[in-house]
């Protein structure tokens, strides 16, 4: 357990999050876009992903909605990470079927805690 598909165009972000839970002993295949995510997501059932809102060709409320109504990955869990604030940007995201939010910038410390919570939460 702890296979994470991380979904993020900056490559700062990417890094960042790339390092942290590398070093915390989870393995992370990161991609750019949604098509990209969608592709490796049903070739490579993660155990979470970590899905960027705002991205060039497909949003990540698009990608959550596709994910959520494919079989193979209708119950991955899925943490939005994204700037957008809102109460709005939540409720769209919870819609879309996200199962937390996390807003940027963020903590990399709280984002690896939240990661680990879910990944003992699926394999419980």
């Amino acid at each position: 357990m702890g296979n994470i598909l991380l979904v993020e165009d900056d490559p700062d972000i990417r890094y960042l999050v790339c390092y942290k839970l590398l070093h915390a002993g989870l393995a992370v295949q990161a991609v750019t876009d949604g098509p990209a995510a969608l592709d490796h997501a049903r070739r490579n059932r993660p155990d979470l992903v970590i899905l960027d809102v705002l991205m060039p060709r497909m949003s990540g409320l698009e990608v959550c909605r596709e994910l959520r109504a494919t079989p193979g990955t209708a119950g991955v869990p899925i943490i939005m990470l994204t700037a957008r604030a809102r109460s709005q940007d939540l409720e769209q995201a919870y819609a879309a079927g996200a199962t937390d939010y996390v807003v940027k910038p963020f903590s990399p410390r709280e984002l690896l805690h939240r990661v680990e919570t879910m990944l003992a939460r699926v394999a419980g």
